[in-house]
């Protein structure tokens, strides 16, 4: 089971404190999550902080002092001492809250359960006004006299009496504006034709919202605060390989940011920038080990799918290569409900490295490109994601980039079902696949998240039908050509390890290649430097040794 808990440290004590509510040992259950930080300096005070808190009802029988509220409140708590005191009362209902800047809570989210128990996928957000009071809901929206189906809130801005989250706006996610009034009536703050607005900009101790952020080609960041958006244009020009400037936080009175630089050739350098002083001073590396390593350079390219449709992707080269004839990589990002971006990639760049075309499309099913080109989602469409994964290899091959008999996919997660997958829809296409902790079967899937409150939603996120059975490597093993190397966690918390260790067991039965390599005690992100050096020298050499067909 996942736990969460927060600590605090005291650097000059070498102290640290557990923030989190210990349970009562008379409580039904145990807490799993351990709260989420809402606010700081709260009424001005230094190290007054507002939590999330998830309470317990406590066994009664024979005492008065026993808790008898469940479900989620917030409590402020005095990080020096560990004192604490209830802000907001337990909601059976509640999934989170959210502060303004003055750390008072003004939004609560709220989701709908069966009489089992578990969600159904619908949520509520409610919003307190500035007066106070009780908890409203936000009721019927609209925006320019259009009703909105949904919106979901994000963040609270006291000084404007306003809520922003994001609405649905002409099939893409936007960023909208509601006030805190009753009347429903709001605005959008930013919204795109082609792709979805899907980050907020915050910074300070107060978490100002000063802009929005969305992915074209580049990640490109609007900054509500004029300053900072002719800052972060200005240092974007001035420092090399003009990389994206990102402000990720502040002093009490931001006049010192915190900036990191990065581009897909520079991992990244985190800045100090003294608006007095107009002075900008390098911090540290975002990996120091790797300065003076000429990378890859990253490229926006489209590719025709089957049926003509213009897939996006990225290709990178190695650096000096003319990009003609190499071995290539196909490598599917993870999700489906994810995208990948223009930045330094360390998978990538480690192939690359290795001499390695590789092409990562934004197949559909992906996120961050609108309501249409996601669908159905990469599962219950496995055929049209899994085609536009398949042509990225063919494309590669047609365009002289890649040779026919030098093509391989790795993948991550989704990316590694992709990676399997491919194989069942086109076995000869590749001669290697590489997955990292994969999904491989659909109804493992459904099965895995039976134990869960979130059962419902992922019953309706991967559907029912045929394409379960067609739609999962692991039952699909007999039409595998390729080698197979899986490799996977045993800790993974987002894809069981039962996923790799049935398929190794379903390829070596069919008689297929397969090498599975398991880590013990690790979770999803393989999150270990060691293990992580010592799985990406593996996959080199089963590459090599595929690609040679020995």
């Amino acid at each position: 089971m996942p736990l969460g808990r927060l600590f605090v440290i005291n650097l000059a004590k070498s102290a640290i404190r557990d923030l989190s509510r210990r349970p009562s040992a008379n409580a039904y259950g145990f807490a799993q999550r351990g709260g989420d930080l809402l606010a700081l300096d709260v009424g001005g005070e230094q190290g007054q902080v507002l939590l999330s808190t998830q309470l317990l009802e406590e066994f009664s029988a024979g005492t008065r002092l026993a808790n008898t509220e469940a479900g989620l409140g917030a409590e402020l708590v005095d990080i020096a001492n560990g004192k604490r005191r209830q802000i907001e009362r337990a909601d059976a209902g509640a999934l989170s809250y959210v502060a303004d800047e003055t750390g008072q809570l003004r939004l609560k989210v709220r989701t709908s359960r069966d009489s089992a128990g578990n969600m159904t996928g619908n949520f509520e957000y409610l919003y307190r006004p500035l007066d106070g009071g009780v908890w409203r809901s936000f009721g019927k929206l609209t925006i320019d006299g259009k009703p909105v189906e949904s919106f979901a809130a994000a963040a609270a801005d006291a000084s404007r009496s306003s809520a922003y989250g994001y609405v649905k706006w002409e099939g893409y996610d936007a960023l909208a504006s509601f006030p805190l009034d009753g009347t429903g009536t709001g605005k959008i703050l930013l919204s795109r034709p082609d792709v979805d607005v899907d980050t907020l900009i915050r910074i300070g101790r107060q978490r100002r919202v000063v802009g929005a952020s969305y992915a074209t080609e580049k990640r490109q960041i609007a900054y509500f605060d004029p300053e900072l958006a002719k800052l972060a244009k200005d240092l974007g020009k001035a420092l090399p390989d003009q990389p994206l400037i990102n402000i990720v936080g502040a002093s009490a009175d931001e006049n010192q940011l915190l900036l990191v630089a990065a581009s897909d050739t520079q991992p990244g350098m985190v800045y100090l920038y003294d608006k007095t002083k107009r002075a900008l001073e390098p911090v540290l590396p975002v990996r120091g080990e790797l300065q003076g390593v000429k990378m890859g350079q990253m490229r926006p390219v489209t590719y025709p799918a089957r049926d003509g449709t213009q897939i996006p992707a990225y290709l990178t080269l190695p650096p000096g290569s003319d990009g003609k004839n190499l071995p290539a990589i196909v490598m599917p990002h993870g999700g489906p409900s994810a995208r990948d971006e223009w930045g330094f990639d360390w998978l990538v760049q480690y192939f690359v490295a290795k001499g390695y075309a590789v092409l990562q499309p934004n197949y559909r099913g992906s996120s961050g490109y609108g309501e249409n080109w996601y669908g159905k989602n990469g599962f219950q469409a496995w055929e049209t994601a899994i085609g536009d994964v398949n042509d990225a290899g063919r494309w590669l091959v047609s365009e002289g980039i890649g040779r026919a008999d030098g093509l391989a996919i790795v993948g991550w997660s989704y990316g590694g079902y992709a990676a399997l997958q491919s194989q069942v829809l086109e076995p000869a296409l590749f001669k290697a696949v590489a997955a990292i902790a994969p999904v491989t079967d659909l109804g493992y899937v459904a099965q895995d998240a039976r134990a869960y409150t979130n059962s419902r939603i992922v019953d309706e996120f991967i559907g029912n039908g045929p394409h379960i059975e067609t739609g999962s490597p692991r039952r699909q093993a007999a039409r595998f050509a390729a080698p197979v190397a899986l490799y996977h966690g045993t800790r993974d918390l987002n894809v069981d390890v039962r996923h790799s260790q049935d398929m190794a067991k379903a390829l070596s039965s069919a008689g297929k290649s397969v090498v599975y390599r398991e880590y013990k005690d690790l979770q999803h992100d393989l999150g270990d430097s060691a293990v992580r050096t010592a799985m990406l020298a593996d996959i080199g050499q089963f590459l090599e040794t595929a690609m040679a067909g020995k």
